[in-house]
């Protein structure tokens, strides 16, 4: 899978297999294999308690079987220095060493498999329950036993078996902290786990006449109820914990749901809220949400601008646009978007992964973008936040490299390092690196600053640098407003010097001497001569040559989504 963008434009996209298509042609069948090899859509998982079960139940079990594993080790370490080896394979202790050997391996080998990124059904997962907490079970069986009856004939040994149900409680309580049940489960494996004890201490009651003389001294003849009673509260505890833990899971999962809208998995978070991985309760289609505070929006008339621009965006229809669903707001005042799920990787990512793109390549993106934002500023938006983050290539419709211009001036979240960290939230909108200099000054912007950030983005594409690179992020909005960039073609002599003079004019200081429309700069673009036009096909051809190097981190990826 593409690393994701921490930004919460690029947090829209995350690749998962899809499933497989229907061919017609061996060519279509290789363009499709690219489709899902690189760029494919998630297909959710069903949004029910038991899929939500299955991945607790997963992390939890690899937890404790990670615990346990340790603390049977640190043990065995500890007795295996205290004692000589002759001392451990004496006939009376032999059977608690050799089982204790036995249970770390098994202990071992379960948190092994849970923790191997391979796909585990629900009944493996229970299979791994019984190993995880029956193996330490059979082992504590056969230790208290061998306590009962070793330590009763030995004067100094009389009060270690007081403290036979220590080891009890504490796999009691692990079960009950760790593995996701309701109650009456629960009590099923907690009830013979307390029982297990007291069933061994009557047979070696019966057993071994040591134990049974000094069971039936006054020092110790209180001890089996004691020690009865105890367990029994544990027991008692464990399961109304249990019950609780899961009524409070239970409410956590219901307040996931966001209206029609099953959230399913965070995919990022920046300074004004959070973007889920969420599917449609009815129509079970995987969308994206982004999730807005009122806590950290501060400020209502934040939110109310942000629900007016995206009942403005929603009227957007260009193919090219982010498609918004749906918005609203919930009782709490929390303000929430749904957009279309989309399948790809972001120009950033392109470009530190694969180096500048060609200028046909660059053009055939660019003319869309173009054609997206003419949209926009023809309903009187101004997207304020171009950048690569923000521009898409992506698989719709059975066709590669499909531009697609996201968050329309709806939120301005913190950057990550690649962008040096420079977005920042307040009077000043936008990405320093990609900004125009009225944005800099907060100066009021019009359209015009859009295509000085389509420039800035098309001089990145081109030579792999922002036109501005300082770590200060005051450096840089200066030297949009009074330096001059570096011309593309001194960075990258394969540029035709067409496509250099489109991206200068687009980088004028002066928004009166750049192009005046988006379909100006859309008529330049037109007019850059290349040797060879991108088109769909060579799109596809670059997908399937370029996509397979991820192809296993992506299916890796896939398969944790799928159990969430």
């Amino acid at each position: 899978m593409a690393d994701l963008h921490p930004t919460l434009a690029s947090d829209l996209t995350v690749e998962a297999p899809r499933q497989s298509f229907d061919s017609e042609n061996e060519s279509d069948t290789q363009l499709r294999k690219s489709a899902r090899r690189r760029v494919a859509l998630v297909e959710g998982s069903t949004p029910h308690m038991s899929s939500e079960t299955r991945g607790v139940l997963r992390r939890r079990l690899r937890i404790a079987a990670v615990l346990l594993f340790i603390g049977f080790a640190s043990f065995f370490l500890y007795s295996t220095v205290r004692w000589k080896m002759s001392d451990h394979l004496q006939a009376d202790y032999r059977w608690v060493f050799f089982s204790q050997i036995a249970v770390i391996t098994l202990l071992g080998l379960s948190a092994w498999k849970l923790c191997a990124k391979c796909d585990l059904s629900m009944t493996k997962l229970r299979i791994g329950e019984a190993i995880v907490f029956g193996a330490p079970a059979l082992f504590f069986t056969v230790l208290t036993y061998h306590k009962l009856t070793y330590c009763a004939m030995l004067d100094e040994g009389h009060a270690h078996i007081a403290s036979t149900p220590a080891a009890w409680m504490l796999l009691i309580f692990c079960y009950a902290i760790f593995i996701p049940n309701n109650w009456r489960r629960a009590a099923a494996v907690i009830g013979p786990l307390a029982l297990t004890p007291m069933v061994v201490m009557a047979v070696a009651y019966f057993t071994c006449p040591a134990l049974s003389a000094l069971l039936q001294s006054d020092d110790f003849d209180d001890l089996p109820v004691e020690q009865a009673m105890l367990l029994a509260l544990s027991a008692m505890v464990a399961i109304v914990g249990v019950h609780t833990i899961n009524a409070l899971r239970h409410e956590a999962f219901v307040a996931k749901q966001l209206g029609q809208y099953r959230l399913k998995r965070l995919l990022g978070s920046g300074g004004m809220g959070e973007v889920y991985l969420a599917e449609h309760q009815m129509m079970k289609r995987p969308c994206a949400v982004k999730v807005i505070r009122p806590e950290k929006a501060g400020d209502p008339q934040v939110l109310a601008r942000f629900e007016r621009e995206v009942r403005a965006t929603a009227k957007l229809s260009h193919w090219n646009s982010i498609d918004i669903y749906d918005y609203g707001r919930t009782p709490d005042g929390t303000f929430y978007y749904v957009m279309e799920f989309l399948p790809g990787h972001n120009l950033g990512e392109l470009v530190r992964e694969h180096g500048p793109l060609p200028a046909s390549r660059i053009l055939y993106l660019m003319r869309q973008v173009c054609d997206a934002l003419a949209e926009a500023h023809s309903h009187g938006l101004v997207h304020r936040d171009i950048k690569p983050a923000n521009i898409y290539c992506a698989y719709r419709g059975g066709v590669f490299d499909v531009a697609k211009l996201l968050d329309f001036g709806l939120a301005k979240p913190l950057t990550d390092a690649n962008d040096s960290g420079l977005t920042q939230e307040g009077s000043i909108t936008g990405s320093p690196l990609f900004m125009s200099p009225e944005q800099a000054g907060s100066e009021e912007v019009d359209g015009r600053s859009d295509i000085y950030s389509l420039g800035a983005v098309m001089y990145f594409m081109a030579t792999g640098k922002a036109p501005f690179e300082y770590a200060s992020p005051l450096k840089v909005m200066i030297a949009h407003a009074s330096e001059d960039p570096e011309p593309p073609r001194y960075l990258n002599g394969d540029i035709p010097a067409e496509l250099e003079e489109v991206i200068l004019r687009s980088l004028e200081k002066r928004p009166g001497d750049r192009y005046q429309t988006v379909a100006e700069l859309r008529e330049a673009l037109d007019r850059v001569p290349v040797d060879s036009e991108w088109t769909a096909r060579m799109a596809a051809d670059w997908w399937n040559n370029y996509g397979c190097p991820q192809r296993k981190a992506m299916a890796e990826e896939a398969v944790e989504m799928a159990a969430v």
